[in-house]
C-alpha cells in the first residue's frame, strides 16, 4: 500500500519535471525498432541456449559416480550457482518476451509509469527496459 501511495504522490512530480526539462525523445524510427527487435530476439536465443546448456550439464553431473563427499559438495555448490544463474536468465527472458509483445502491439519504447518515450540510447543499453531513467529510479526506491 505504501508503494502505491508513494508512486501516486511522486508521479505528478516526475511528469512536471519531464515537462520542465522538455524531454524531446522521439518515437523510434522503423530502422531503430528493427535494430532493437533483432537485439531482443538474438538475446532470447542466447538465453535459451544458456538455460539448455545448464540443464544438460546438471543432468550429466547427476549421472556421474562420485568418489567422496568433497565431490558431492562441489557438485551441490555448482548446482546452486547454476540454479541462480538460470533464474536470473529466466527473468530476463520473461522481460524480453514482454518487450517483444510490446513491439508487436506498438507500445515498445514507452515508459510504463509516466508514458513518455524511453529513448533510443537507454534502449540500446537495455532493450527490455520498461521505465525511463527518472521512473526507474523511483521504481527502485519504492
Amino acid at each position: 500500500m505504501n508503494t502505491i501511495i508513494t508512486t501516486m504522490m511522486i508521479m505528478p512530480i516526475v511528469m512536471k519535471i519531464n515537462q520542465m526539462v522538455k524531454r524531446e525523445e522521439k518515437k523510434l524510427k522503423t530502422s531503430e525498432l528493427n535494430y532493437l527487435k533483432k537485439i531482443l530476439e538474438d538475446r532470447k536465443i542466447q538465453i535459451l541456449k544458456n538455460i539448455n546448456s545448464v540443464h544438460t550439464e546438471l543432468y550429466q553431473l547427476g549421472s556421474c559416480k562420485l568418489n567422496d563427499e568433497g565431490d558431492q559438495a562441489t557438485i551441490n555448490n555448482n548446482s546452486r550457482v547454476d540454479d541462480l544463474i538460470v533464474r536470473k536468465q529466466q527473468q530476463e527472458l520473461k522481460n524480453i518476451n514482454i518487450a517483444l509483445g510490446k513491439v508487436k502491439s506498438g507500445e515498445y519504447g514507452t515508459c510504463a509509469m509516466c508514458g513518455i518515450d524511453i529513448g533510443l540510447e537507454r534502449l540500446k543499453v537495455k532493450p527490455h527496459a520498461i521505465y525511463c531513467i527518472a521512473c526507474r529510479e523511483i521504481s527502485e526506491r519504492t
